[in-house]
């Protein structure tokens, strides 16, 4: 047997059941049965008492007599009971279906031991349709019994737990001749790591809880461990293969700007980042890396001063942006930023007209245009530039992969990639799946920012919340209503929106009322904004497209309403529009008096904390990974042990360590490393098609 074996020929199982096998569970050798972890296991070795079971118990085993069996009957329905009697208490059995011979079977006055779940009512503890084992026929119990993820289609065919039990225990049996290490010595003995073929017997069959925790925590380092080697493989490729143009000057743009022109002093955070682009951009390699920052953690500024130091080496930059008022934005900011210099900045979006198109696409190529923000439509054939050297893609998991090696040719030596994100993307994640990208990580907002107070208000606090917004108007300040948008329903969140514009505007008849929603042609979407962003209007009623590249600092106040139908990066997000100048702003958030849990949950935390990397972890815990990194990526989480909530520090860990191996090791030649390539190059070269060692 080897662990490339069909299952048909382990014993056990056959051609007719391994086509089933294969067919429900997707398993097909003795190594995907191997991988096919326990889901839980039941523990016989240890007998509990009635009076010491806690609410929390789930399976418990009992020893003592069953007194008494009566049936009883409700109605049209039957059920048997049965009173269990041990030294400390009493305790009901009962049995909702059974067979007409169960009364006769059960043991009366016998000394037997019961198993099964527990159930608790007003205090009172019960146990439907218990296992049970008359004292001498109880076999000692010293490990811990396995539980395998089945279905009612495998149980009907007779594969149930003790088949699955069975085939594990036969497959294990060959253990010495199946598995090989691959980790060092070294490694295995500083960590204090079972050995692999003691793992995975200790993962089927532990012998007892230490020994599984060992087993199951040296799988999850495992997974970690290899993952973090494929990522970091990629990334040293890179390097050494991606040629990059090197800006080593600091000159006169970037120093005249910084000097003259700052408009605040950065923060050290800033700093810290910007020092580590220079450091990537002084070298002839291709920059790529990935930049987070939270809603208003200033990332625009950052990328602003690194298009700075490509100018002053005599490169153009581009900024792309998935929509057009998130590029709007990204230009208004840049071009006030720079208006009192003579650096060129246009705007380039599908809504731009012919003449002024054909203007920019001359200046990029005479070099007289230093800076293009813009969409996709950057991506055009016919938008040539003289010399990209630095090329900014903000929330790059909207744009494809090929939409961004368009932007990699257009320079002959491919342009350095800054990607920036405003969604904080969980550590855990950040470190897993953009492994290949060096992250910098802008945790710090900008001095004298105030934090957003955030409240929670049901619809019988109307009345209050309307008053508050009246008093914020009088003082000058300005107001968000938000509406839910859901996709699948654009007719009636069209009406919401309408009814919720004549309900505002009934409320608040004195002042001027703007609409903005998704339907709008983009000059509508610009008047509009524009009107709202001059002051003209005091109130602003919109649908979600306002989440990204809405800047009005006057802006004091956003009300979300039917809040509970947002997603926590979505409310983070759309916060995020308000606290943006020097005044205290506010963020309501209303619901129905209805919350799921989920929605509860995701209320409490917006409450309690403004930080989106603790509202990312938050989220990630509630919706997934793959949900969090977007459908594209959702199919690369395929871990079976590891946990991207739970297992930070293992991910911390392995990724340090992959990172310290590789710098002293690159090709993984030395001897205490040749185990590591060996199983590498065995399991994930396939997938890693980009990676050099052989």
């Amino acid at each position: 047997m080897t662990l490339e074996t069909p299952i048909e020929f382990v014993k056990g199982i056959g051609s007719e059941r391994a086509k089933l096998i294969k067919n429900v569970l997707g398993i097909s050798t003795v190594e995907g049965f191997l991988n096919f972890y326990p889901i839980r296991y039941l523990d016989k070795s240890k007998v509990f008492t009635v009076s010491g079971l806690q609410e929390t118990s789930i399976e418990v085993q009992l020893k003592g007599k069953i007194t008494s069996v009566q049936e009883i009957q409700t109605g049209k329905t039957k059920r048997l009971t049965a009173k269990f009697n041990d030294s400390t208490g009493t305790m009901d059995l009962v049995w909702f279906q059974y067979s007409k011979w169960l009364k006769e079977q059960i043991p009366i006055n016998r000394e037997v031991y019961i198993f099964g779940k527990i159930n608790v009512f007003n205090h009172q503890f019960s146990m439907p349709h218990p296992e049970i084992e008359a004292e001498e026929n109880k076999e000692a119990e010293t490990r811990l019994k396995p539980i395998y993820p089945s279905s009612e289609k495998l149980s009907k065919r007779g594969l149930n737990q003790k088949f699955f039990q069975n085939v594990l225990r036969n497959i294990c049996k060959e253990i010495p001749g199946l598995i090989q290490e691959n980790l060092p010595e070294s490694l295995i003995r500083h960590y204090q790591f079972l050995s692999r073929q003691h793992t995975f017997l200790n993962i089927h069959f532990p012998k007892d809880q230490q020994h599984f925790e060992r087993a199951d925590y040296r799988l999850r380092f495992e997974e970690s461990f290899f993952f973090q080697l494929g990522y970091a493989l990629k990334k040293l490729h890179h390097k050494t293969q991606s040629v990059g143009n090197p800006f080593p000057i600091v000159g006169d743009y970037f120093t005249r700007f910084y000097e003259n022109h700052l408009p605040f002093d950065l923060t050290n955070a800033q700093k810290k980042v910007l020092k580590e682009i220079r450091m990537d951009m002084k070298r002839p390699i291709q920059m790529n890396r990935l930049l987070q920052g939270d809603v208003g953690s200033g990332k625009t500024m950052v990328a602003l001063l690194t298009m700075l130091i490509a100018l002053d080496n005599g490169f153009q930059s581009c900024l792309m942006a998935p929509t057009e008022i998130l590029a709007q934005q990204h230009y208004n900011g840049i071009k006030d930023l720079l208006k009192d210099t003579e650096i060129k900045v246009s705007l380039l979006t599908g809504s731009v007209k012919a003449s002024a198109r054909k203007m920019i696409h001359e200046e990029l190529e005479n070099g007289e245009l230093s800076i293009l923000v813009g969409t996709h439509a950057i991506l055009e054939d016919k938008v040539k530039f003289k010399n990209l050297g630095l090329a900014i893609i903000d929330e790059q998991h909207r744009f494809g992969v090929a939409q961004r090696a368009k932007l990699w040719a257009k320079n002959k030596i491919p342009p350095h990639i800054l990607v920036m994100t405003a969604t904080p993307i969980p550590r855990t994640l950040a470190m897993s799946f953009y492994s290949d990208l060096d992250v910098s990580v802008i945790d710090e907002m900008p001095v004298g920012r105030k934090p957003i107070i955030t409240a929670h208000r049901r619809e019988k606090d109307r009345a209050y919340v309307y008053n508050f917004c009246h008093e914020e108007i009088r003082n000058g300040r300005q107001i968000y209503f938000v509406y839910p948008l859901i996709e699948e329903s654009e007719t009636l969140d069209y009406k919401n929106l309408m009814e919720g514009l004549e309900h505002v505007m009934d409320n608040f008849s004195n002042y001027s009322v703007t609409m903005l929603h998704g339907k709008m042609k983009p000059d509508e979407k610009d008047a509009a904004m524009n009107y709202f962003a001059s002051g003209k209007s005091q109130i602003m009623v919109a649908t979600t497209v306002i989440e990204v590249g809405v800047n009005v600092p006057n802006a004091s106040v956003m009300v979300i309403e039917s809040a509970e139908r947002f997603g926590l990066s979505q409310l983070h997000q759309l916060r995020g529009r308000v606290g943006r100048g020097a005044e205290q702003s506010y963020c309501i958030l209303m619901t129905s008096d209805k919350l799921s849990s989920d929605s509860r949950t995701r209320i409490k935390t917006m409450v309690e904390t403004n930080d989106g990397f603790k509202i990312s972890e938050v989220d990630m815990q509630l919706r997934g990974p793959g949900d969090i990194l977007g459908t594209q990526q959702s199919g690369v989480v395929d871990f079976k042990r590891l946990d991207l909530v739970n297992d930070a520090a293992i991910i911390k860990n392995t990724k340090g360590l992959v990172e310290k191996i590789l710098e002293a090791d690159p090709h993984l030649s030395k001897p205490d490393n040749q185990i590591i390539k060996n199983y590498y190059l065995q399991n994930y070269k396939g997938k890693n098609k980009w990676s050099k060692i052989s």
